[in-house]
């Protein structure tokens, strides 16, 4: 049985996995051991078969051992629907990655231009605490990015047009058996659109 710190070395070394950044920093960060806790907890992984030799990569039981849930949208204006919808995704699992629509999709998606760059958007969603990881989506394909986290739910939002049947079909092709779960907002009028339509342009000096 894996205690909170093993569980949480495991889900930073999946993230790093993804992302690229230095595990060390990121495990510290998150944490709140000293570095010779941490190498011992990661001793007793790479024991029990949670962690390879090379002390940064999960073994197929490491990665069984985490529930990643992945959830999208636009996130251009971050409002209280939003903060709602991805602490009920992450409640779901150990970590939860978000996708950011690519500033083209969030065109399509709005009928409007993003106010937010799609590089600036994916900086806001990592910003907050429940978010492990936040990636800008591909425009051709969604499920290149859901075949490069793998998750083992997929949650959508009250407002999402994607239909369950489709992500479900997508992951069969993709050959992952994932979840699909959609969360209800105690807040369904908290949209950006409403956020726009009720302060107009005037949103853009703000």
């Amino acid at each position: 049985m894996l205690d909170q710190s093993e569980k949480i070395i495991l889900s930073v070394m999946y993230v790093c996995q993804i992302d690229g950044k230095a595990l060390s920093q990121a495990i510290m960060k998150k944490c709140m051991l000293s570095e010779d806790m941490i190498n011992s907890k990661i001793d007793e992984l790479i024991k029990n078969q949670f962690v390879n030799e090379d002390r940064c990569t999960l073994t197929e039981i490491g990665r069984k051992s985490l529930r990643v849930v992945l959830a999208g949208g636009v996130f251009d204006i971050i409002h209280p629907g939003h903060i709602h919808t991805l602490n009920a995704a992450k409640a779901l699992g150990d970590v939860l990655v978000v996708v950011v629509a690519t500033d083209n999709t969030a065109v399509k998606m709005k009928k409007r231009n993003p106010i937010h760059s799609q590089e600036q958007r994916q900086e806001l969603v990592n910003s907050l605490s429940m978010v492990d990881l936040c990636l800008i989506g591909q425009e051709d394909d969604i499920f290149k990015t859901v075949n490069l986290v793998r998750p083992e739910i997929i949650a959508l939002g009250y407002d999402q047009v994607h239909q369950e049947k489709f992500i479900t079909e997508g992951c069969k092709k993709i050959k992952l058996d994932a979840t699909v779960a959609r969360l209800q907002s105690p807040i369904p009028e908290s949209s950006s659109s409403k956020i726009e339509k009720e302060y107009g342009e005037s949103i853009h000096g703000i």
